[in-house]
């Protein structure tokens, strides 16, 4: 969600009128949820394993939330329409969270996608073919290896927290890892514009430049 509110603010995206989609509701998905809503955003349509629902009007991602305790899943939320995990990706929407399984965006339903940001929090979510189509398209793709490292980030956070035996709090945790996304969001960004590419092209330069970087300064043997 800090990839989704930087990417947001540099592309002229208002998060307080934006529509979002997002397949896969488990840890990843559902929590993307609360928080964007959180930050003014309209989920209007969500899924899990089962299918999914939709509501162009939006969706109240407590009461969906509980729902799903009880029921199982997500469909036959009051208000909303059943739809599909292949629709969820395709419904009219500012931003598209693939948070489920890998290879959902191919080059056959990537025409069709009319998201303007899409964040995967799923591994590998978007074919290579889609890539480029989505690319060509405009779409600002959040790539797995940038969108989802929130997690590892912060079990490095809990390293750094053992290693000093000093515990930082909640919110210490939450300005750290924003400080951290907001950097590499700038930094991937640039890469891709300096040398035409998309964004998981530019994450994948900016990482091995970083190896590299570190490699030369601290040698082979560090």
């Amino acid at each position: 969600v800090y990839c989704i509110i930087e990417a947001a603010r540099h592309n002229g995206i208002d998060l307080n009128n934006a529509r979002v989609s997002i397949q896969g509701f488990g840890n990843a998905g559902s929590i993307a949820a609360k928080l964007i809503s959180e930050e003014g955003s309209t989920v209007v349509a969500v899924s899990d394993s089962t299918g999914g629902i939709h509501n162009p009007g939006g969706l109240d991602i407590n009461r969906v939330i509980a729902w799903k305790k009880e029921h199982g899943t997500v469909q036959g939320f009051p208000g909303s329409t059943d739809i599909s995990n292949a629709q969820i990706l395709e419904v009219e929407c500012d931003i598209l969270i693939p948070a489920a399984l890998e290879n959902q965006i191919t080059e056959e339903n990537a025409p069709r996608i009319q998201a303007r940001i899409i964040a995967e929090a799923a591994n590998g979510p978007t074919t290579p073919e889609a890539d480029t189509i989505l690319y060509d398209k405009g779409v600002l793709i959040l790539p797995d290896i940038f969108a989802n490292a929130g997690g590892v980030t912060v079990s490095y956070f809990e390293w750094v927290q053992a290693m000093q035996a000093f515990p930082w709090t909640e919110q210490q945790v939450n300005e750290r890892l924003k400080q951290i996304m907001d950097r590499s969001y700038v930094a991937i960004s640039e890469t891709a514009k300096k040398h035409r590419v998309h964004m998981r092209t530019a994450a994948l330069v900016r990482a091995i430049e970083r190896v590299a970087e570190f490699t030369r300064l601290r040698g082979i043997y560090p």
